[in-house]
């Protein structure tokens, strides 16, 4: 089945040989880099099905290859959350299937593997090839002979200004703020999080001065956050702690802009927002 991606909708996941570190990144909250000069990163959107995953290498950000045709191909998995994150023998099933992709595609022409996307259960990968001759027939033999039982996915446009490289594999929000949060509310995706419900969130901030803390505490109150505990860290620059909570929706953009927010405010105290978590 060939389905066309248009810019703003249908999605991408996994690669091949590299993601597999993936996993690693999904868990354990960091970058990957798995050349000299490749930079992968993740970070999650909300579309209009779901939360969409999204794994991009930052290194064609400045520096594009001459390749102008762009390549998408994807398959589904049923052994996924409710949320559309696959579960790990779910993302097997699609490490095979990027491992024989990759294997058509490098034997064909030349290419670039520029993102991973994962979206409602089904993971495709994104490339920008040189050549598209005998593209098309080569995958649809692949899908026929190996992947019969799924439901494949295959696009090839002509896109020489890399317009969804930039549209939909580079985030709108490039801050620090915006991609500390991403690295833990990928966790929370792939171990099957519903971002749909309200959820406790704990928060945690440090400053220099108790005085200073009392004050910070009196803003979050008006804003309905519970205090739940208090620290003295005698050997720190900020020893003064307290963590505070409040039920809240993780809706992407709502924690990156209440992150932001609580940032400025401890920084206001001469403080320091020390990040968040659920229970």
């Amino acid at each position: 089945m060939i389905i066309i991606l248009e810019i703003n909708s249908t999605i991408l996941s996994n690669s091949i040989q590299f993601f597999k570190y993936l996993v690693a990144f999904f868990f354990l909250g960091s970058s990957i880099v798995t050349a000299q000069e490749d930079d992968w990163d993740s970070f999650l959107a909300e579309k209009e099905k779901g939360i969409m995953a999204i794994t991009t290498n930052y290194r064609y950000v400045q520096s594009k290859p001459s390749y102008k045709n762009l390549l998408i191909v994807g398959s589904n998995t049923r052994k996924c959350h409710k949320n559309g994150a696959p579960k790990s023998d779910g993302l097997e099933e699609i490490y095979t299937f990027s491992d024989s992709v990759a294997q058509v595609v490098n034997q064909l022409t030349k290419n670039r593997l520029v993102g991973i996307i994962t979206y409602q259960c089904s993971g495709f990968d994104v490339y920008y090839v040189k050549d598209t001759t005998n593209l098309r027939a080569s995958m649809n033999k692949l899908f026929h002979n190996k992947f019969q039982k799924h439901n494949n996915y295959l696009y090839i446009q002509r896109d020489k200004k890399w317009k969804y490289f930039s549209d939909i594999l580079y985030p709108k929000d490039i801050s620090d703020n915006f991609f500390s949060n991403q690295e833990y509310l990928n966790q929370l995706f792939y171990k099957g999080l519903d971002f749909s419900k309200k959820i406790k969130i704990t928060h945690w901030a440090s400053f220099k001065k108790e005085k200073r803390r009392l004050k910070f505490i009196e803003k979050i109150k008006v804003l309905n956050f519970k205090v739940d505990s208090l620290k003295l860290k005698k050997e720190t620059k900020q020893p003064f702690e307290v963590q505070f909570s409040r039920e809240d929706n993780l809706n992407l953009d709502f924690i990156n802009e209440l992150t932001r927010v609580l940032g400025m405010l401890s920084t206001s105290y001469y403080g320091y927002y020390d990040g968040w978590e659920i229970e």
